[in-house]
Protein backbone atom coordinates (compact mmCIF):
# COMPACT_ATOMS: atom_id res chain seq x y z
CA UNK A 1 0.00 0.00 0.00
CA UNK A 2 1.67 3.27 -1.05
CA UNK A 3 1.55 5.95 1.63
CA UNK A 4 2.45 9.61 1.88
CA UNK A 5 3.48 10.98 5.27
CA UNK A 6 2.22 14.34 6.44
CA UNK A 7 5.10 16.43 7.78
CA UNK A 8 4.37 15.78 11.46
CA UNK A 9 4.01 12.03 10.80
CA UNK A 10 7.41 12.01 9.11
CA UNK A 11 9.03 13.90 12.00
CA UNK A 12 7.45 11.60 14.58
CA UNK A 13 8.34 8.45 12.62
CA UNK A 14 12.00 9.45 12.30
CA UNK A 15 12.17 10.44 15.99
CA UNK A 16 10.28 7.31 17.10
CA UNK A 17 7.96 9.71 18.89
CA UNK A 18 5.07 8.10 20.80
CA UNK A 19 2.70 10.70 19.34
CA UNK A 20 2.72 8.61 16.16
CA UNK A 21 -0.28 6.33 16.57
CA UNK A 22 0.23 2.58 16.58
CA UNK A 23 -1.99 2.24 13.54
CA UNK A 24 0.05 4.86 11.66
CA UNK A 25 3.33 3.23 12.72
CA UNK A 26 2.10 -0.17 11.48
CA UNK A 27 1.04 1.31 8.14
CA UNK A 28 4.44 2.96 7.72
CA UNK A 29 6.31 -0.19 8.71
CA UNK A 30 4.29 -2.30 6.28
CA UNK A 31 4.78 0.15 3.41
CA UNK A 32 8.48 0.71 4.18
CA UNK A 33 9.06 -3.02 3.74
CA UNK A 34 7.85 -2.54 0.15
CA UNK A 35 9.77 0.76 -0.29
CA UNK A 36 6.40 2.45 -0.66
CA UNK A 37 6.68 5.38 1.81
CA UNK A 38 6.95 8.91 0.46
CA UNK A 39 7.05 12.46 1.69
CA UNK A 40 6.35 15.51 -0.40
CA UNK A 41 9.33 17.79 -1.01
CA UNK A 42 7.25 20.52 0.66
CA UNK A 43 7.69 18.65 3.96
CA UNK A 44 11.42 19.37 3.83
CA UNK A 45 10.61 23.06 3.47
CA UNK A 46 8.10 22.84 6.34
CA UNK A 47 10.69 21.31 8.68
CA UNK A 48 13.29 23.94 7.78
CA UNK A 49 10.72 26.74 8.19
CA UNK A 50 9.59 25.43 11.60
CA UNK A 51 13.21 25.29 12.75
CA UNK A 52 13.81 28.83 11.46
CA UNK A 53 10.76 30.09 13.37
CA UNK A 54 11.85 28.14 16.47
CA UNK A 55 8.63 26.09 16.36
CA UNK A 56 10.62 22.86 16.09
CA UNK A 57 13.79 21.82 17.90
CA UNK A 58 15.79 19.00 16.35
CA UNK A 59 18.55 16.88 17.85
CA UNK A 60 21.05 18.10 15.21
CA UNK A 61 21.41 20.92 12.64
CA UNK A 62 18.47 21.01 10.22
CA UNK A 63 20.54 20.05 7.15
CA UNK A 64 21.95 17.02 8.97
CA UNK A 65 18.52 16.05 10.30
CA UNK A 66 16.97 16.24 6.83
CA UNK A 67 19.83 14.23 5.28
CA UNK A 68 19.31 11.51 7.88
CA UNK A 69 15.51 11.67 7.79
CA UNK A 70 15.33 11.40 4.00
CA UNK A 71 17.63 8.38 3.93
CA UNK A 72 15.33 6.17 6.02
CA UNK A 73 14.89 2.71 4.54
CA UNK A 74 11.88 2.54 2.26
CA UNK A 75 11.36 6.34 2.15
CA UNK A 76 11.35 8.43 -1.01
CA UNK A 77 10.90 12.16 -1.53
CA UNK A 78 8.34 13.05 -4.19
CA UNK A 79 9.07 16.15 -6.17
CA UNK A 80 6.53 18.91 -6.66
CA UNK A 81 5.70 18.11 -10.27
CA UNK A 82 3.56 20.29 -12.51
CA UNK A 83 0.71 17.80 -12.10
CA UNK A 84 0.89 17.94 -8.30
CA UNK A 85 1.12 21.74 -8.21
CA UNK A 86 -1.91 22.12 -10.49
CA UNK A 87 -3.82 19.43 -8.57
CA UNK A 88 -3.10 21.32 -5.32
CA UNK A 89 -4.98 24.31 -6.79
CA UNK A 90 -7.87 22.21 -8.09
CA UNK A 91 -8.70 20.16 -4.99
CA UNK A 92 -12.44 19.70 -4.53
CA UNK A 93 -13.70 22.31 -2.10
CA UNK A 94 -14.13 22.97 0.73
CA UNK A 95 -10.59 22.42 1.93
CA UNK A 96 -8.69 24.54 4.45
CA UNK A 97 -6.15 27.14 3.37
CA UNK A 98 -2.71 25.74 4.25
CA UNK A 99 -0.80 25.60 0.92
CA UNK A 100 1.60 22.90 2.18
CA UNK A 101 -1.36 20.69 3.09
CA UNK A 102 -2.77 21.27 -0.39
CA UNK A 103 0.48 19.99 -1.93
CA UNK A 104 0.69 17.00 0.42
CA UNK A 105 -2.93 16.00 -0.27
CA UNK A 106 -2.39 16.52 -4.01
CA UNK A 107 0.68 14.25 -3.82
CA UNK A 108 -1.33 11.50 -2.14
CA UNK A 109 -4.08 11.84 -4.74
CA UNK A 110 -1.62 11.82 -7.66
CA UNK A 111 0.05 8.65 -6.39
CA UNK A 112 -3.25 7.05 -5.31
CA UNK A 113 -1.71 6.71 -1.87
CA UNK A 114 -3.03 6.75 1.67
CA UNK A 115 -2.03 9.85 3.63
CA UNK A 116 -0.72 9.29 7.17
CA UNK A 117 -1.87 12.30 9.19
CA UNK A 118 -3.22 13.30 12.56
CA UNK A 119 -4.59 16.55 11.09
CA UNK A 120 -8.34 16.49 11.70
CA UNK A 121 -9.01 18.85 8.79
CA UNK A 122 -7.34 16.48 6.36
CA UNK A 123 -8.80 13.36 7.97
CA UNK A 124 -12.31 14.76 7.55
CA UNK A 125 -11.65 15.67 3.90
CA UNK A 126 -13.50 13.05 1.83
CA UNK A 127 -11.30 13.32 -1.26
CA UNK A 128 -8.18 11.60 0.12
CA UNK A 129 -7.75 8.31 1.96
CA UNK A 130 -6.11 8.73 5.36
CA UNK A 131 -4.89 6.60 8.22
CA UNK A 132 -4.16 7.50 11.82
Amino acid sequence: MPIVLDTHAWIWWVAEDPRLSRRAARAIQHSAADSDVTISAISIWEVAKKVEKKQLVLDRPVRDWIARATSAKGLFVTELTSAILVESCELPQPFHGDPADHMIVASARQYQATLVTKDRHIRSYPHVKTVW
